[in-house]
């Protein structure tokens, strides 16, 4: 349970989150003047209860513990109070609601228990609800699917460690899983139930199914065992390069080529899928970058761009082919190139570059080219971030003043730029406003620079 409400004073109050307790506790704890907290008890007893439960005052918040009004997960947040009085009365209340209703309680103070744990004090409320929940099944299963993944994660240990659930509902609570700590408690469990007790198609179809890459991989991994190793073709081209790792292992392990299989896949241009492209890209040679380069001709973009990442894997990156790249229309072929461009940018020709960060540029190709400036480094990368400082594009505007600092203040980037070079010195004087005046007269000495007049 993720929803708690706040009844006491004249309006009621909402929480969405489990945090938003603590952050209420600590906004009217912490003092905001010199003043602040400073109210007799006659004044406070006016006040909304769950303020008192807050108050800066350990005195107040253990006066509020008695009221009948006092909103429970307060209660659980004064039990790690750092006051051993207060700290005493909040435990022995919270122990009473414990009895009085144990799975209301549990369901609604499990999530802003497990965060108060962190706490100096917040062992005995963990360990407490932990002792009370191996008793309520029920309310277990309940938090396994609870909308916060804290808390399914701790309801999944706590679930395991009571019992070993079936293959089949480990798997399908993997696959169904969206956080990938959980998914991987609930998917070692389902492996660890085959193994013991043999596979299991339905279990291993469950996890094939899984939207998180880690739980589809194991099941590509349980096909072998259960004698279904010919599907391992169908997550050669998977999403994901884990999944597509594991489908190579059990070609091997079925007694196939991986290689020829993902060639095989791209036998059709027409038809040939972006991650078959990855996946060939993976387990391909040098001698198979003609292959590669051929679909950088390919009418679709996502193509394109998986064409020139295995080129850039195989390490076979030919300026003449991807400089013209850099003013492709798709942003993710523009990006592909300038990465490919980066390992050889000091063979580039700096004017064409500059001319494509120009203003009138569309924005990747902008970004593209200004990646493989920065890359080149010296005078030329300096005189490129400098040039985009005032870039109508924030973003630009603000990775080149990152960039300028770093190259500036880090020894490896001055060693590029030559000494006492009067346009370094200029470029320094238009980025002044990045570094303080002793940081600048520094860089400037580092430099052989005299003083310039944009130091500040």
């Amino acid at each position: 349970m993720s929803t708690g409400t706040v009844t006491g004073g004249t309006a009621e109050l909402v929480f969405a989150r489990p945090g938003d307790w603590t952050d209420f506790d600590r906004t009217v704890r912490l003092p905001r003047g010199r003043d602040h907290g400073a109210c007799d008890h006659a004044a406070c007893d006016d006040a909304r209860i769950e303020v008192r439960l807050c108050h800066p005052d350990g005195r107040i918040r253990q006066a509020a513990l008695g009221a009948a009004a006092a909103p429970l997960p307060l209660i659980a947040v004064r039990a790690a109070d750092w006051v051993p009085a207060v700290r005493t009365r909040a435990r022995q209340v919270l122990e009473r609601a414990l009895a009085a209703d144990p799975p209301g309680t549990l369901r609604a103070l499990t999530p802003l228990v497990l965060r108060l744990g962190r706490r100096e004090q917040g062992a005995w409320a963990l360990e407490r609800f932990e002792a009370a929940l191996h008793a309520e099944p029920s309310v277990l299963a309940d938090l396994c699917g609870d909308a916060d993944p804290p808390t399914r994660r701790f309801a999944a240990r706590l679930s395991l460690r009571r019992a070993e659930p079936a293959p089949r509902d480990a798997a399908r609570r993997a696959s169904a899983e969206t956080d990938p700590a959980t998914a991987r408690l609930w998917t070692d469990a389902a492996l660890a139930a085959m193994a013991a007790r043999g596979p299991d198609d339905e279990a291993v179809d469950a996890l094939l199914g899984a939207r998180i890459p880690m739980v589809r991989a194991a099941g590509v991994t349980c096909l072998h065992r259960a004698g279904r190793s010919s599907e391992a073709d169908r997550y050669l081209a998977d999403r994901s390069g884990l999944v597509r790792a594991c489908a190579r292992w059990l070609v091997r392990q079925d007694g196939g080529d991986p290689y020829a299989r993902c060639r095989a896949l791209l036998a059709d241009p027409e038809r040939v899928g972006r991650y078959a492209v990855a996946g060939f890209a993976e387990c391909a040679g040098r001698g198979d970058a003609p292959l590669l380069r051929s679909l950088v001709d390919h009418p679709l973009d996502v193509i394109r761009a998986e064409a020139l990442a295995g080129l850039r894997l195989l390490d076979s990156t030919d300026p003449a082919l991807l400089r013209p790249l850099l003013d492709d229309p798709s942003p993710a072929v523009a990006r592909q190139a300038s990465l490919g461009l980066c390992g050889s940018a000091e063979r580039l020709p700096v004017g064409p570059l500059l001319e494509l960060i120009a203003p009138g540029r569309p924005a990747h190709t902008r970004r593209a080219a200004y990646r493989v400036l920065h890359a080149r480094g010296g005078v030329a990368g300096l005189r490129a971030s400098v040039e985009l400082l005032t870039d109508r594009d924030p973003a630009l505007r603000r990775i080149a003043g990152q960039r300028i600092q770093n190259t500036l203040m880090s020894p490896r980037g001055r060693a590029g730029l030559p000494l006492r070079e009067p346009e370094v010195g200029a470029l320094l004087d238009r980025s002044a406003d990045l570094f303080s005046r002793w940081v600048l007269e520094r860089i400037r000495t580092m430099l052989a620079l005299p003083p310039g007049a944009g130091v500040r």
